[in-house]
């Protein structure tokens, strides 16, 4: 007759040793929500490849990396993992505008890292752009079992507002600063002497055509902090038409500061105007220079 009342009180314990494996868990700061069924992760944070980061606004034109630190449940052979991961990014219509099916697809002996790292990163370009919000997945897998281990987070982009623009019937889809040595934005205007700098312009438009060309014109002019010219080019592009297909995809006009006398902040404006027409876009921007 006792039977039953013994049934009755292992079943719960049987159902509980099935879901051990399991988590949810949420970054109240990012609002990054992780799911975990065979596979465990110790720490999952954001960074910019130097430092964490707790936001999930970004700055158009950055890089970021979702970190999976000490990932943990995959099945071993030979004392080598094998894992997946595909990433996502949605608009909030539902509509995928980025994929990338396997980030370690080339992994094909493996990986043999312990504690295991693994890592997404994701570059703040077109497709994507600024003041616009988007939904981020990313999908683990175990390729020799069954663990499985998921992320999700809304992010939105905005525009960086530290680059000043005036326009004058000129268009644009994005302008960032970026440095070549950093390999990512430049989001706080914080540069170093030597560094190369570059303005990026992307989908300008308002240019004059003729036969397919264009005729800019481009100049740049930087300050120091005490009113001093430094860089002053009156017209960078000089009498050279620009294939007007080529134009609006990108034009990033390159500068560096190599004397670390200069003192800082430095003013640079940089300033574009059609040559067919009254029609022109201006920029600044205050760099604080580190040596």
């Amino acid at each position: 007759m006792k039977l039953p009342i013994l049934l009755l009180v292992f079943l719960p314990l049987i159902l509980l040793s099935c879901e051990f494996k399991k988590s949810i868990n949420k970054d109240i700061q990012t609002g990054l929500t992780t799911k975990g069924d065979g596979l465990s992760c110790e720490d999952v944070y954001l960074s910019d490849d130097e430092e964490k980061i707790s936001r999930n606004s970004f700055i158009y034109g950055e890089k970021f990396y979702v970190n999976f630190s000490t990932i943990e449940g995959f099945q071993k052979q030979n004392g080598v993992v094998f894992p997946g991961m595909e990433l996502f990014i949605m608009n909030k219509k539902g509509d995928t505008i980025l994929q990338s099916n396997d980030v370690y697809k080339s992994y094909n002996e493996g990986i043999t890292i312990s504690p295991l790292l693994l890592k997404a990163d994701i570059s703040i370009a077109k497709p994507i752009f600024s003041e616009q919000k988007y939904i981020l997945k990313i999908n683990i897998w175990d390729k020799k079992g069954e663990g499985t281990y998921q992320a999700e987070m809304d992010f939105d982009i905005i525009t960086n507002n530290n680059i000043k623009v005036e326009t004058n019937h000129i268009s644009y889809d994005e302008i960032s600063l970026f440095s070549k040595e950093k390999n990512n934005t430049i989001i706080d205007n914080v540069a170093r002497y030597n560094e190369n700098l570059y303005m990026i312009f992307e989908g300008l438009k308002g240019f004059k055509e003729e036969s397919g060309k264009v005729f800019p014109g481009l100049s740049l002019k930087a300050t120091d902090a005490n009113g001093e010219i430094v860089i002053n080019e009156k017209d960078l592009i000089g009498e050279t038409a620009m294939n007007a297909s080529e134009f609006v995809v990108e034009l990033a006009p390159s500068f560096i500061f190599t004397d670390p006398t200069i003192k800082s902040p430095i003013t640079c404006k940089i300033n574009i105007w059609d040559k067919k027409s009254d029609h022109w876009i201006k920029t600044m921007v205050k760099l604080d220079m580190l040596k």
